[in-house]
């Protein structure tokens, strides 16, 4: 039987859980900027650092899937999106908009990538 390993643990859930080679992380947010694009920037460097920990990186992302308090500015995100994401292997994504968790969050991205 696969072993589950959890990351930054919480008592309502963990930010990372891997289970196998398959690594799931929690939706991440970010409110240190204003702007979604600055959001977009702080959360990708937060799903890096979850990644690197559970033994991955972003080129390992199988699935991504971004929420937008506004989907009015999905090119504002898809500017930070697109000069993170790598070249050639970028996930399988959906983009939805949706109300978060607190209004100071205008976007919450969660992957599940592999080892």
């Amino acid at each position: 039987m696969a072993q589950i390993q959890r990351f930054e643990v919480g008592p309502r859930m963990s930010q990372a859980v891997v289970h196998g080679d398959t690594i799931y992380l929690a939706g991440q947010v970010n409110n240190s900027a204003k702007d979604v694009t600055g959001q977009t920037s702080a959360v990708l460097e937060q799903i890096d650092t979850l990644l690197a920990a559970a033994g991955s990186s972003k080129e390992r992302i199988v699935t991504a899937t971004i929420y937008l308090t506004d989907i009015k500015t999905f090119s504002q995100m898809n500017a930070a999106w697109e000069a993170w994401v790598p070249k050639g292997a970028t996930p399988a994504r959906t983009t939805l908009e949706a109300n978060l968790a607190a209004p100071e969050y205008l976007v919450e991205i969660t992957v599940v990538a592999v080892k």
